[in-house]
């Protein structure tokens, strides 16, 4: 492996790590990166092997939630023999799992054919961003009155369930939209994003797995390399990423990552736009 495929394949590994529990869209940013270093041209195989790397990489963010979290987790699964709360969390999070995981199944191929270009992301960034300054400016008078994990309900979960659909359109941002689902349940941002790592974990892991079950056989042995140093950087950049944000949200609000997003999708529109011929 040469020098330039490392360098790209750490850059890479950063800006998923960056970016994954970020509401900014890692889908978008590794879009934008991968076509400035040329990723695909770098890569053993090319774009099917470059995009089985973005699949494979995830597994470093994951592993990232679920180290960060690993005391709360194991403290959570004792509890729930005998604790309703535990009960209910769980339950919850299986709930909120659901949605996207069906629906996912079903338009798989359908998002993959007609969503993924870089026109369509940039629009799902603009979106998403103008539905995080609405929720931003509708909380102000709807006060959050849920400010522990304890306290949520398999109806709460559904409500972030049905929100983290959207993000099967690239550019959404899972992060983004289980945490406004959480705010709009009722959550305060602390609790919504917590709940929303708490997610991560099994939706990110079927996403992995659905998507390497498919695509495992495009990896040459030439490419084993840059997907160790990718997920590895992936886990070192996600780990530091998760604890900052959780301070961040702790006395933010989400507007600075919401105009962020405008700014890139906005970007993304101008460059790739569909011009007739």
């Amino acid at each position: 492996m040469d020098i330039a495929l490392i360098i790209k394949s750490v850059i890479m590994g950063i800006v998923e790590g960056l970016t994954e529990f970020l509401p900014i869209s890692s889908t978008g940013h590794l879009i934008i990166v991968g076509g400035l270093l040329q990723f695909d041209a770098s890569i053993a195989g090319g774009k099917t092997v470059a995009d089985t790397f973005e699949v494979f990489i995830q597994l470093g963010a994951i592993l990232a939630v679920v180290v960060y979290f690993i005391r709360d987790l194991l403290d959570l699964l004792k509890r729930v023999p005998s604790d309703k709360s535990a009960q209910r969390l769980l339950l919850g999070v299986a709930i909120a799992f659901i949605p996207a995981a069906v629906i996912g199944i079903l338009l798989n191929k359908l998002i993959d054919t007609y969503l993924f270009s870089n026109f369509t992301v940039g629009i799902a960034l603009v979106v998403g961003a103008l539905v995080m300054l609405w929720v931003e400016q509708w909380i102000k008078t709807h006060p959050r009155d849920i400010t522990s994990l304890d306290v949520v309900t398999p109806k709460i979960g559904l409500g972030v369930g049905i929100a983290q659909v959207a993000s099967l359109f690239p550019g959404m941002s899972r992060s983004a939209s289980t945490i406004v689902g959480g705010l709009l349940m009722g959550m305060d941002r602390a609790t919504a994003l917590r709940f929303s790592f708490y997610l991560s974990i099994p939706t990110m892991i079927a996403a992995t797995l659905f998507k390497l079950i498919k695509e495992i056989g495009t990896i040459h042995g030439d490419a084993v390399g840059s997907f160790a140093i990718g997920t590895i950087v992936s886990f070192i950049v996600a780990l530091v990423v998760i604890k900052w944000f959780l301070g961040y949200v702790a006395k933010h609000d989400l507007r600075p990552f919401a105009w962020y997003r405008l700014a890139v999708g906005a970007l993304m529109i101008a460059l790739y736009l569909p011009l007739p011929k």
